[in-house]
C-alpha cells in the first residue's frame, strides 16, 4: 500500500502562491463563468506548455473504471481510489500517468520517469512498476488530456475563463469526494479565496 495522507512534505508542500504565467506545474482553475460541461469547476494540471501548444489533465473527474480492469501492472502503486480519471476530451483512449517523487529521492536519467515541475514526474506506463516504485510514492492514471494549440490557451486566459495559481505535489492524488476547485481557491490570497463559496448549483446564487 501507499497511502498519500501521510506523505513527508517539503516547504513547496505547504505553499502555492499565485503565478501570474502558465508553465509545467500550473493549475488552470476554471473560472465562475466557465459552465461549459467538460470543464465546469475544473483544476487543470498543466504538464507542458510551449509556443507550440499545451496541454495538460484534468485532476477532479473520476470514472467508473478502475485501474485494475486496464492496467492491472500498476493497481498497487496507484493512489486511492485506484480509478482511472477522466483527464480531458483528447485522445480518451490513451492513458497519461503522474506520480510524486520520493523525498530526497533523483530521477534524473531514470528510464521511464521525466519531471514536469518540483517533485511532480510523468510515468512511462510501459515502464516496470516495480522499478517506478522505488523512485515514486504513488501515481495516478487519466484517460484522455486537455489540448491546446498554439495561441488558443492564451486567448482563453485573455477572456478570463481561467485562473492560474500554482499546484502542490499532492494536488494530483485529490480525492474524489473532495471539492478540488474550492479547495485549491480556498488557499490562494484574497480575493481569490472568495471564489471558493461560490454555489455548486449556479441557479442558488
Amino acid at each position: 500500500m501507499f497511502p498519500v495522507a501521510q506523505h513527508q512534505e517539503e516547504p513547496e508542500d505547504r505553499t502555492a502562491p499565485v503565478t501570474p504565467r502558465v508553465r509545467p506545474g500550473s493549475l488552470l482553475v476554471a473560472a465562475t463563468d466557465l459552465t461549459e460541461p467538460t470543464f465546469r469547476r475544473s483544476v487543470v494540471y498543466i504538464v507542458e506548455h510551449t509556443a507550440s501548444g499545451s496541454f495538460g489533465v484534468v485532476l477532479n473527474r473520476i470514472s467508473n473504471t478502475s485501474v485494475d480492469a486496464m492496467l492491472p501492472r500498476w493497481t498497487r502503486l496507484s493512489a486511492a481510489p485506484k480509478a482511472l480519471f477522466v483527464g480531458g476530451p483528447v485522445h480518451r483512449s490513451s492513458a497519461l500517468c503522474l506520480g510524486t517523487v520520493r523525498v530526497g529521492a533523483t530521477v534524473d536519467g531514470v528510464p521511464g520517469i521525466r519531471r514536469v515541475d518540483g517533485r511532480v514526474v510523468m510515468i512511462d506506463l510501459d515502464s516496470d512498476p516495480a522499478v517506478i516504485a522505488r523512485h515514486v510514492e504513488a501515481v495516478r492514471i487519466f484517460a484522455g488530456y486537455a489540448g491546446w494549440s498554439a495561441g488558443q490557451l492564451d486567448r482563453e486566459l485573455r477572456n478570463d475563463d481561467w485562473m492560474v495559481v500554482s499546484a502542490l505535489p499532492y494536488d494530483i492524488f485529490a480525492p474524489a469526494h473532495l471539492d478540488l476547485w474550492a479547495r485549491v481557491l480556498r488557499r490562494q490570497p484574497l480575493p481569490l479565496a472568495l471564489l471558493a463559496t461560490h454555489p455548486i448549483e449556479i441557479e442558488r446564487n
